[in-house]
C-alpha cells in the first residue's frame, strides 16, 4: 500500500473511530431512510441486495449537484471524462469504460424511461428529486449497455397544490444561471397535475486560448421539461414527459505538447505525457458545437389489485454538429499540416495549408416497453416484460482546408471544388455512414423471500440487436485500399442472454449480506467504412470496420450495515469481472475518424462507503474504491498484462457538512467535499498514465424557510490537470477553479 493511500485510510479509520467513541447527544436524529427503485420496485437502500449510491433531494441541493460530473465525483470507483464535444462523455465504472461514439457503459433512466442515446447524457440537472447509481452488470432488468451499471434519475413530481421555486446565480467566467419550476393541479378534482421547469446557463468560459486571446470553452444551455400526471383513480395513471435541450459551445481545443515549438517534429519525439500542463491551448479556430435534444415519453400504469401493468413509449431525436481545428491543433503557420503534410500544393492552388474538421451526428430512436410487476404474495413477486427500440443514425466526419477563413459545418454532403481540390474550406477527407437498427428484448425477474432472513432473486433477459450500416461516403472519398463502395449495406446482429442471480441474508434490519453473479452485454457496431483497411495498412492491430459486442461476467459479494442507533452506515462490496471484447479507442489520423477495437480484460476490486450523523449539526461521508485490471487478450500480444484503457486505480470521496442555527429561522450551512481520482491509464499500450488528482469543493450558505443564499467554489485549489489523454498524444484540459453565488426562493 502506498504512503498516500495509507494516510487516507488511516484518516478514514480515525473518523469512524471518533464517531463510534463520541457520546450520543439526546437530540441527535438517525440517518434518513432512503427508498430506491433499483429492482423496479420500492425498497430501502439498506435492504436492497445491489450496490447503490443514492442522492436525495436534500443531498442534491446541499452538494450543488447540477450536472452528471457533480454526482459522479461522489461515487467510488466511478469517473467521468468530458471531452471534444458535449455529446461525448465517458463513464467508467469499476474499469468498464466507454469511448467516443460508442455504446454507453451504463444504462440511464429518467423517470423510469430508458435514454436510448448516450449523446444526450451530459446535460444540466435541474428540478431533480433523487439520483441512484447502481454498479455491476444490470442488464437482466435494464438491458443491453447496462454492462457497468445503471443511473436512475427521478425528477420532481407534480404537486397537489400550486408551488414554485426559482434560482439565480452568477460566477467567474462571466457565468450566469437562472432556473424556475412551477407545479400544481389543472382540474378542480386534482386528477390532472403539471410540473414545468426551465433552465438557462451561460458562461464566457474558463480556459484561455492564447493564440486567439479568447476563452476556449464558452458554454450556453437552454433546457426545459414539462410533466403532466393524470391519476383519475387508484388504478390508472398516465405520466407524459417532454424534455428539450439546446447547447451552444465549442469543440476540439486539444493540446499536443512540443519540446520545441519551432520544430514540428518534436511532437513526434516528445514522449507522451498525460501530466503535461505546460503547453497552452492555441488553436486558430474557436470552433463551434451545437447539440439539440428532444425527448418525449409517455408512461401508463394500470393496477387491478394483483400487480401493475406498465407501458412506456419514448421518442428521442438528438443531433450535434461540431467544428474546430484538426491535428495538431496549432496556428496555421506552425502546424505540422502546413509545414510537412501539404507542402506539395503549388501556389497556383493556394499553397500549403492547415486543416480543420467537422463532425455531424443525427440520431432518432423510437422505443416501447411493456411489463407486468406483481404484488408480493406469500413472499413471492415477479416481473416480466418486453422491450423494442428502433434507431436511425447518421454520422459524417471529415477534414477541411483551413487558411484562416473559418470552418463551415459539414452535414451529409462534402464541400468540394472540382477546379481546385485544395480550395479554402473544401473537404480533404470525408466519411459518412447511416444505420438502421432494430433491437428487442424479453426479460423476467423472480424474487422469493423464504423467511425474513433469506431471499433469492433470479433474473434473465435476452437481447438481440440487428444493425444495417449503409456507406454514404461518395466513391472518390473512400480509401482506395478498402474495396468499399458507395451505397454498400453491411448487416450484423449482436445478441446475448443476460442472467443474474442474487442471494440476500438479513440478520436484522440493520445488517444485510448479499452475493451473486451477473452477466452484462453491450452491442457491437460499425466503424466508418474503410477504416479497417487503412488501419491494417498502417500496422494497427485490433481495429476493423466492425467492432464486436462485449460480454462481462461479474461475481460480487457485499454487506450493508447500520450502527449507533442508525447514526452510522457502512457498506462494503467486493467484485471480480471478466470482460470479453471490451472497447478501446483508436484515432485514425489519415481519415480523421474515431474508431473502436476490442480486447479482453479482468477487473477486481472493492468499495467501502460510510455515512454518519455525528451530531444534530454534523454530517459526514467517506468512501473508498479500488479497481485492479489487466488486459488478457488482444490482436497485438504486446499489450497483454497492461492496464485496460481508462482504468482508474482508486478513488476517494469524502465530505463534511455543518449546520449552525443562527436565529429568526436562519440556519448556516458549511460543506466541504473532497475527491481523489487515482492513477489513470488511457490506452492499451499504457504509453502514459495520469498521476492522482485531488480536488476540493466548498459551499457556505444561509437557509431560511423560503429562501437560501450560497457561495460556492469548485476545484477550490485551482488544480490544473488534463481530463483526458487520447491516443495520438491529444490532451484535453480540465476546467480550473470556478466560483459564484446562488440565490434560491420559493413562491
Amino acid at each position: 500500500m502506498n504512503t498516500s493511500k495509507g494516510r487516507w485510510l488511516a484518516a478514514m479509520t480515525a473518523v469512524v473511530a471518533a464517531i463510534i467513541a463520541a457520546p450520543v447527544p439526546a437530540q441527535t436524529n438517525e440517518l434518513t431512510e432512503i427508498v430506491v427503485t433499483a429492482r423496479k420496485r420500492d425498497e430501502t437502500l439498506q435492504s436492497v441486495p445491489v450496490t447503490v449510491t443514492a442522492f436525495t433531494a436534500e443531498t442534491i441541493k446541499a452538494a450543488g449537484i447540477e450536472a452528471p460530473r457533480d454526482f459522479v465525483a461522489m461515487v467510488p470507483n466511478m469517473t467521468l471524462v468530458e471531452v471534444q464535444n458535449v455529446g461525448n462523455s465517458f463513464i467508467t465504472v469499476r474499469g468498464i469504460s466507454q469511448a467516443r461514439n460508442s455504446e454507453p457503459s451504463v444504462a440511464v433512466l429518467v423517470d423510469g424511461v430508458l435514454e436510448p442515446n448516450p449523446y444526450e447524457f451530459d446535460q444540466e440537472l435541474f428540478d431533480v428529486k433523487q439520483i441512484e447509481v447502481l454498479k455491476g452488470p444490470q442488464g437482466a432488468l435494464y438491458g443491453r449497455n447496462a454492462i457497468g451499471g445503471a443511473i436512475i434519475i427521478h425528477t420532481a413530481d407534480p404537486t397537489d397544490h400550486f408551488e414554485g421555486e426559482g434560482k439565480v446565480g452568477i460566477g467567474n467566467g462571466v457565468s450566469e444561471k437562472a432556473q424556475v419550476a412551477i407545479s400544481g393541479p389543472i382540474d378542480a378534482a386534482g386528477t390532472l397535475k403539471y410540473r414545468a421547469s426551465l433552465n438557462f446557463y451561460n458562461t464566457d468560459g474558463y480556459l484561455e486560448n492564447t493564440y486567439l486571446d479568447h476563452k476556449a470553452d464558452p458554454y450556453k444551455d437552454y433546457s426545459g421539461r414539462l410533466r403532466l400526471l393524470w391519476q383519475p383513480n387508484d388504478q390508472w395513471s398516465a405520466d407524459l414527459r417532454v424534455f428539450r435541450d439546446r447547447v451552444d459551445t465549442t469543440a476540439y481545443y486539444y493540446v499536443i505538447p512540443r519540446n520545441d515549438e519551432a520544430n514540428v517534429f518534436s511532437s513526434f519525439t516528445t514522449p507522451p505525457n498525460a501530466n503535461d500542463v505546460t503547453s497552452p491551448i492555441q488553436t486558430n479556430n474557436l470552433g463551434a458545437d451545437f447539440r439539440d435534444v428532444l425527448d418525449t415519453a409517455v408512461k401508463l400504469d394500470y393496477n387491478p389489485g394483483y400487480g401493475t401493468f406498465t407501458a412506456i413509449s419514448d421518442y428521442n431525436h438528438t443531433k450535434e454538429i461540431d467544428t474546430g481545428d484538426a491535428y495538431d491543433f496549432r496556428p496555421i503557420d506552425t502546424s505540422i499540416a502546413n509545414q510537412v503534410f501539404f507542402t506539395f500544393v503549388p501556389p497556383a492552388l493556394g499553397g500549403t495549408f492547415d486543416e480543420s474538421q467537422s463532425q455531424f451526428i443525427d440520431v432518432t430512436t423510437y422505443s416501447q416497453e411493456l411489463r407486468f410487476t406483481s404484488q408480493k404474495t406469500a413472499g413471492f413477486s415477479w416481473i416480466a416484460g418486453a422491450y423494442y427500440v428502433h434507431t436511425d443514425r447518421f454520422i459524417s466526419t471529415g477534414n477541411l482546408v483551413d487558411r484562416g477563413q473559418g470552418i463551415p459545418p459539414v452535414y451529409k454532403t462534402p464541400l468540394v471544388d472540382p477546379t481546385n481540390p485544395f480550395a479554402t474550406n473544401t473537404n480533404v477527407t470525408f466519411l459518412a455512414d447511416s444505420q438502421s437498427n432494430n433491437a428487442w428484448a424479453v426479460f423476467g425477474d423472480a424474487t422469493y423471500e423464504f423467511n425474513p432472513q433469506w431471499e433469492l432473486d433470479v433474473a434473465l433477459r435476452y437481447d438481440e440487436d440487428a444493425r444495417a450500416n449503409t456507406t454514404e461516403t461518395p466513391q472518390n472519398f473512400l480509401p482506395p485500399t478498402s474495396g468499399a463502395v458507395t451505397g454498400e449495406v453491411r448487416h450484423e446482429t449482436f445478441s446475448s442472454t443476460q442472467p443474474k442471480g442474487t442471494l440476500r441474508f438479513k440478520t436484522s434490519d440493520d445488517l444485510t449480506f448479499y452475493g451473486g453473479w451477473s452477466r452484462g452485454f453491450r452491442s457491437g457496431g460499425f466503424n466508418q467504412t474503410g477504416v479497417g483497411a487503412v488501419a491494417e495498412s498502417e500496422g494497427k492491430l485490433g481495429v476493423h470496420d466492425i467492432f464486436q459486442a462485449e460480454v462481462a461476467d461479474t461475481w460480487e459479494v457485499g454487506a450493508k450495515s447500520q450502527f449507533l442507533d442508525r447514526r452510522l452506515s457502512a457498506n462494503l462490496a467486493l467484485f471480480h469481472t471478466n470482460s470479453h471484447n471490451g472497447y478501446f479507442f483508436f484515432y485514425e489520423s489519415t481519415t480523421s475518424t474515431q474508431n473502436l477495437g476490442n480486447l479482453d480484460a479482468t477487473y477486481k476490486g472493492a468499495e467501502l462507503e460510510l455515512n454518519a450523523r455525528a451530531s444534530d449539526r454534523v454530517d459526514l461521508y467517506a468512501s473508498f474504491g479500488y479497481t485492479d485490471g489487466k488486459i488478457t487478450h488482444m490482436e497485438d500480444p504486446a499489450v497483454i498484462g497492461n492496464k485496460p484503457p481508462l482504468l482508474t486505480k482508486d478513488t476517494i470521496n469524502a465530505g463534511v457538512q455543518y449546520h449552525q442555527p443562527i436565529g429568526d429561522g436562519l440556519n448556516g450551512v458549511l460543506r466541504l467535499d473532497f475527491q481523489k481520482i487515482g492513477q489513470t491509464w488511457w490506452d492499451p499500450y499504457n504509453v502514459t498514465s495520469r498521476d492522482p488528482v485531488n480536488l476540493l469543493n466548498l459551499r457556505a450558505g444561509l437557509n431560511a424557510e423560503r429562501w437560501s443564499a450560497t457561495a460556492w467554489a469548485k476545484n477550490l485549489t485551482d488544480k490544473i490537470y488534463n481530463a483526458e489523454f487520447s491516443p495520438g498524444g491529444f490532451l484535453w484540459r480540465a476546467p480550473p477553479r470556478r466560483y459564484g453565488v446562488d440565490f434560491t426562493f420559493k413562491f
